[in-house]
């Protein structure tokens, strides 16, 4: 597959999303291990209905493929929703497909790439997301790039008759340092010279 660098971090980059990626997003989708700290693990996927999706997402804008620098295997995606560019807010959405990759960090650092993206580059202040409470490593993920729990949707998950609660949490600009604003610097220092 082809990949290009967008932002780059120290393990992965983020890319623009690649539709011939199709029948290894539909392979992980359709993977209830995976899906089951998604909004949804009930639905199945074809590879015709996952070309058409990664299209659709390809097309937004705000979309990335995560890629491992080591050797461009695709990680996952994550990207950027509901995007208000007057009130400079939005949502995150993120997931790592490849199960080698679990439990490595590797969530972490593409969420941070994400904010950095979404802070420095889109001017963002507001950013949230929603997780369900069993998924513990997702927030414990979460918090490590700053965010926040605001609130709890009550019961608004249920899985095998077991009822669970949805957390909402988000990060502001001000609690968010990137990378991207030492980049510029290295650049203004270079011309100055």
């Amino acid at each position: 597959m082809r990949y290009f660098k967008k932002i780059e971090g120290k393990r992965i980059y983020l890319s623009p999303i690649n539709i011939e990626d199709a029948e290894k997003y539909t392979e992980w989708l359709n993977d209830l291990e995976i899906t089951i700290n998604l909004s949804m693990p009930h639905n199945t996927y074809t590879l015709d209905q996952e070309k058409e999706a990664l299209k659709s997402l390809s097309q937004e804008g705000y979309n990335f493929a995560i890629v491992n620098k080591e050797d461009n295997k695709l990680l996952g995606n994550c990207g950027l929703m509901n995007v208000d560019l007057i009130n400079r807010i939005g949502e995150v959405g993120i997931f790592i497909g490849n199960k080698e990759f679990w439990n490595k960090g590797y969530g972490t650092e593409a969420m941070k790439l994400l904010l950095d993206y979404a802070f420095n580059l889109l001017n963002l202040n507001n950013v949230e997301l929603k997780a369900y409470a069993f998924n513990k490593r997702a927030i414990k993920c979460y918090q490590k790039c700053g965010f926040k729990e605001i609130g709890i949707r009550r019961q608004a998950h249920i899985i095998a008759g077991k009822k669970y609660d949805e957390i909402y949490m988000d990060v502001l600009a001000s609690e968010f340092e990137g990378k991207i604003p030492n980049l510029v610097e290295q650049k203004v220092d270079q011309t100055r010279e």
